[in-house]
């Protein structure tokens, strides 16, 4: 890790969730894969950047204030269109999220920021044409910065599988650090094991691949294919929304804390200990359950990671 503050870099969607209301009115929420992992790390006070297409609206205006008011720099780009991208939220009667996008993401080029991670994933990572854009982004930073990938599947933007299975796989091959949900890996791989994937995936290249199982945990596969149970965190669920955005921003944030940054991450992230990992994976699912036990994408403030993990204030004893 470099002496100064490492800098994570993310690249991806950022939109407003369209939710009902109880009363079954829409109302407007700021959201985003990617945009809510760099809503997580700016809570968390690290340095971070989002590179999104944003439209001269309302919205899109709605967008940029949340992000800066928990700390991330927005580094947005103009849509074709001029209006923000949306998603139509619907909650099951557990609170699990599925969506409806009118989106726009053509993105034609990433700014040459340095950065010590780079984080990417969701619908920007396989939704033409702005898709090639973030490839050339991960293919150019993967020899100086550890490079973070979170594959979330969407059926309703990209029902054929080809495509996205094909892209997500050549990205899992330049990642250093892949979190994925055991939902995300039934729909890239009907009919395998989604731990069973995630150690094939291990072989490809990732140093850490994470299998996020909701409230059963998650499973760490390692380099070597050494698989680790991380229980699940008990916990009463608004809603899941951003759960898994927050599993990745912690992780991230918790990997970082373990000097897992810059051209050297990958080799720092392969000589961690199996208990660093469990620790690193144990702090992530503690995010998360932040997260779920309140309405909406709502990731933890340090304090309250740090609250939640036990670990004293700066300045106690």
């Amino acid at each position: 890790m470099t002496d100064a503050a490492p800098r994570v870099l993310v690249v991806g969607e950022a939109l407003i969730d369209v939710v009902p209301d109880p009363d079954g009115a829409p109302r407007d929420y700021p959201g985003g894969s990617p945009a809510n992992v760099a809503i997580t790390l700016g809570r968390l006070d690290r340095d971070v950047r989002l590179v999104t297409l944003l439209g001269a609206d309302a919205r899109g205006d709605a967008i940029r204030q949340w992000l800066a008011a928990s700390n991330v720099t927005v580094l947005d780009q103009p849509t074709g269109s001029g209006r923000t991208s949306t998603a139509a939220v619907t909650l099951d009667a557990a609170g699990a999220a599925s969506y409806v996008f009118d989106l726009d993401w053509e993105l034609r080029a990433v700014p040459d920021e340095e950065c010590d991670v780079l984080h990417v994933g969701s619908i920007a990572t396989v939704l033409d044409p702005g898709a090639d854009a973030v490839l050339d982004a991960v293919r150019a930073h993967r020899e100086k910065a550890v490079v973070s990938l979170d594959p979330n599947a969407r059926p309703a933007i990209t029902p054929d599988r080809t495509g996205p299975v094909a892209r997500v796989e050549e990205l899992v091959a330049l990642a250093d650090v892949v979190k994925v949900s055991d939902e995300d890996l039934h729909w890239l791989h009907p009919g395998v094991d989604p731990v069973d994937t995630a150690t094939r995936w291990s072989t490809l290249g990732p140093a850490l691949v994470v299998v996020t199982r909701g409230g059963e945990g998650a499973v760490a596969v390692r380099h070597d294919g050494t698989r680790l149970e991380v229980p699940g965190v008990p916990v009463t669920v608004a809603d899941t929304v951003g759960a898994g955005d927050t599993f990745s921003g912690v992780l991230v944030d918790s990997l970082l804390g373990h000097g897992v940054a810059g051209a050297g991450g990958s080799a720092a992230l392969r000589a961690l200990t199996d208990r660093d990992v469990l620790d690193v994976v144990t702090t992530a699912a503690i995010g998360a359950a932040i997260n779920v036990s309140r309405p909406g994408a709502d990731p933890p403030s340090r304090a309250e990671l740090s609250a939640a993990l036990g670990a004293p204030e700066a300045g106690e004893e």
